[in-house]
């Protein structure tokens, strides 16, 4: 149970719409970890948090739907041309989603926390939020937030269009339009994410 809302009040979402533009421009999703492409790893760790499954994605369609069909995902693309950033591709999936909340997590993150939709909602529940999205803390205190790492609630779908009409692309300055609550989480490598070729090399070796 996710607090006072089940898991069927929840769609989980892949953001896999982005550039890539530090991966050299390859669809960061599609590369290989593990022998698996790294969208399929968050996959399995935030699908069974939710009761349907959408992947933001603006490439590589078919082959997203051919990982998402064992999950029975549907691949939503962004409505707006350019690659506009993480809040187009949740924009799309707030239309799409027939659920109350979306929970959101970046493809590639393949350690995602595979409770971090109960700990969200239940902020959001405590709070009478229409945001929550994860931050870490470190030993030495500091804060780091992630807020892609997220659940919100549909109904800010007009909102967030309206938003990124007026040419807005920053996620942390639209939640604080809304009642966002961060919640902290203490084990950072459930967040980590992989910005280039590099980094996702080192990962795969360690």
């Amino acid at each position: 149970m996710l607090n006072a809302h089940s898991s069927s009040s929840v769609t989980a979402l892949v953001l896999a719409g982005g550039r890539g533009s530090r991966m050299g421009g390859v669809d960061k999703g599609m590369q290989p970890f593990r022998g698996e492409p790294l969208a399929l790893h968050v996959m399995r760790r935030i699908a069974p948090q939710a009761s349907a499954l959408l992947i933001s994605a603006n490439r590589s369609v078919e082959d997203y739907e051919r990982l998402g069909a064992a999950f029975g995902a549907r691949v939503v693309a962004d409505t707006r041309a350019d690659f506009p950033g993480p809040l187009a591709g949740i924009a799309a999936a707030l239309r799409a989603a027939t659920t109350e909340f979306v929970l959101t997590a970046p493809c590639d993150a393949p350690f995602v926390d595979e409770h971090i939709g109960a700990a969200l909602m239940q902020a959001l529940d405590a709070h009478g939020g229409n945001v929550a999205y994860a931050a870490t803390i470190d030993a030495s205190g500091d804060v780091t937030a992630h807020p892609v790492f997220a659940l919100l609630r549909t109904s800010l779908a007009d909102d967030l269009d309206a938003w990124l009409d007026a040419g807005e692309r920053k996620v942390r300055a639209w939640y604080a339009r809304h009642k966002a609550v961060e919640v902290q989480f203490r084990d950072e490598r459930a967040f980590y994410n992989i910005n280039d070729l590099q980094q996702l090399a080192d990962l795969e070796r360690r």
